[in-house]
Parts: structure tokens; C-alpha cells; sequence
């Protein structure tokens, strides 16, 4: 963990270190309420700070899922400039929990002249398969 936070250029400390094998361990993207229960020995604050100095490094890609906000995945980029991990995700409007479909790329969008878009998120919704066999 250690050494992708460097790749990055973010100063390894105890709570980098917690806060991103927490997002490891998850396997999905958390939110900051997520992160707080899990890390129960870090206050919100820590949290969040971290969090803030994981994205502006790239280390982290936050993204919105119209449940309770911000959801944080760690990045496995190793360019601390450009994220080239970025992936379709999938929202259960049952459980409420956001996964990763990793091996779905998202594709390339062309836009118009004179934008220039700085991220994007691809985001389906529906019932994931744990929900869904027990509907």
C-alpha cells in the first residue's frame, strides 16, 4: 500500500496507510459513512482529509451514485496525473451498494468543440445479483 501511495506522491502516514486499505479491502466504493464505521478509530475529519489529499493526487476516483452522496474507490493507476483505470460502475437501487464492473471499460465520448472535459463517471442502476435472487 505504501509504495502506490508514493507512486502517487502522497505522504505515507498511519491513517493514509488505514484509509486506503480500507478502500482495498472494500472491493467497492465506500462512502464516507461507510469509511467511519469501518474505521472506527478515525474521526469524519481525518477521514475527509485524507480522502480530499487521495483525489487531487488521483488516488482515489470519487463518484456519485444517487445514493448517500460521494462514493471513494482507490485508483490502481500508477500515473499520480491521469486516471487510466476508469470503469462503468453499477448502482443496486435495492441495496443501495455500488460495485465495479472493472472489466467494462467506459467508453469514449466525443463532445463538442471547445469543451474539455476533465472526468467522467458511467453509472448503470438496477438490481445486482445478490438482490436480484431474492426477488
Amino acid at each position: 500500500m505504501e509504495e502506490l501511495l508514493m507512486q502517487h506522491g502522497v505522504k505515507v502516514t498511519a491513517n493514509r496507510i488505514l484509509v486506503a486499505r480500507a478502500l482495498e479491502e472494500a472491493g467497492r466504493p465506500l462512502s464516507l459513512t461507510e469509511l467511519e464505521q469501518v474505521l472506527d478509530t478515525l474521526d469524519k475529519s481525518s477521514i475527509f482529509r485524507t480522502l480530499a489529499a487521495f483525489k487531487e493526487a488521483h488516488l482515489v476516483h470519487a463518484l456519485e451514485d444517487s445514493g448517500d452522496g460521494v462514493r471513494y474507490e482507490l485508483c490502481h493507476s500508477h500515473d499520480a496525473h491521469h486516471d487510466d483505470d476508469l470503469h462503468v460502475h453499477f448502482y443496486c437501487t435495492a441495496c443501495h451498494r455500488t460495485f465495479c464492473l472493472e472489466d467494462t471499460p467506459v467508453p469514449p465520448v466525443a463532445v463538442p468543440e471547445g469543451y474539455r472535459p476533465e472526468s467522467c463517471s458511467y453509472l448503470l442502476k438496477g438490481v445486482c445479483p445478490s438482490c436480484a435472487g431474492r426477488l
